[in-house]
């Protein structure tokens, strides 16, 4: 019967009433004042607080900003090539001293004889004060430059002025190896050939017209093969004409018995040419 009576207690209450049972426990336990703790709210009880939000700012101008992922470094363009050299200045005669930092190591300085403390230049193996490496001629400094000549150091001003050719092509000074050809000095990029203009240097070259070749294009625009061996006529060879064509001398010989013609009286049969011997042989 005692279940029965407080079934009541299980119906579904509306709004905020309590049941029996409830207000019973809430007596026991001396909280009836406070039926449910400070920070309830009533959920079927009307929203009235104002419900907040974060709201994220942008500049007016410009595109929002983007997320990513950041994957790997930015790949890299290809390598620059190292500058080349200008031909000219491949064998230069210009040389430059080491700058070297103070350190323990206490070099004499070849100017003075005395102990350089501090940074100090090396060339030509020696060691030297910067402020006393200078031209022997002007005094200028020689710490970016210099060149030797006869046992004395020259700035390349001095240099120029009062050694170095001038170049028959280009009028300038040459401060490297030179070309010494036709009677005039040449810097090794300016002597060149006048069919490929490529520089002659110091290799074999031929003239034609007063001007230089090299030996292949030489050959190839005024060279004449010899019609016996079909070898090419160099210069220095001796050669002969006869019969229409260019033959070594040593070539030109009986083409039954091999014997010498030149100099000598000779026939000819098919364009071969024929000592007196054989001048009616009928198997050539």
């Amino acid at each position: 019967m005692r279940v029965m009576e407080d079934t009541e207690d299980w119906n579904a209450r509306a709004g905020t009433s309590q049941s029996r049972t409830f207000k019973i426990l809430a007596q026991m336990t001396g909280t009836e004042k406070g039926l449910y703790p400070p920070d309830h709210k009533d959920l079927n009880a009307p929203v009235t607080e104002k419900e907040s939000c974060t709201v994220l700012c942008f500049p007016k101008s410009g595109p929002a900003p983007s997320l990513g992922k950041v994957s790997g470094p930015a790949p890299r363009g290809p390598d620059r090539p190292a500058p080349q050299p200008h031909p000219q200045d491949l064998d230069s005669l210009v040389q430059r001293a080491e700058h070297m930092p103070a350190s323990t190591r206490t070099p004499v300085c070849k100017k003075c004889n005395n102990i350089i403390r501090g940074p100090f230049l090396v060339a030509l193996g020696m060691s030297w004060h910067p402020e006393e490496f200078n031209c022997d001629h002007c005094h200028s400094s020689l710490a970016e430059g210099f060149v030797e000549e006869k046992g004395n150091l020259y700035c390349t001003r001095c240099y120029e002025d009062m050694f170095a050719p001038t170049c028959f092509s280009c009028q300038q000074k040459i401060l490297g190896k030179a070309v010494n050809a036709l009677k005039q000095t040449w810097h090794m990029s300016c002597f060149v050939c006048t069919a490929c203009h490529r520089p002659i240097g110091g290799n074999t070259f031929h003239m034609e017209d007063g001007q230089a070749y090299c030996e292949q294009d030489f050959y190839s625009l005024f060279g004449t093969n010899c019609h016996g061996c079909d070898f090419p006529i160099e210069a220095g060879d001796k050669f002969l004409e006869a019969l229409g064509f260019t033959w070594h001398d040593t070539c030109f010989v009986c083409t039954v018995c091999c014997a010498s013609l030149e100099g000598q009286p000779f026939f000819s049969k098919k364009d071969k040419p024929l000592c007196k011997k054989h001048a009616h042989s009928v198997n050539v």
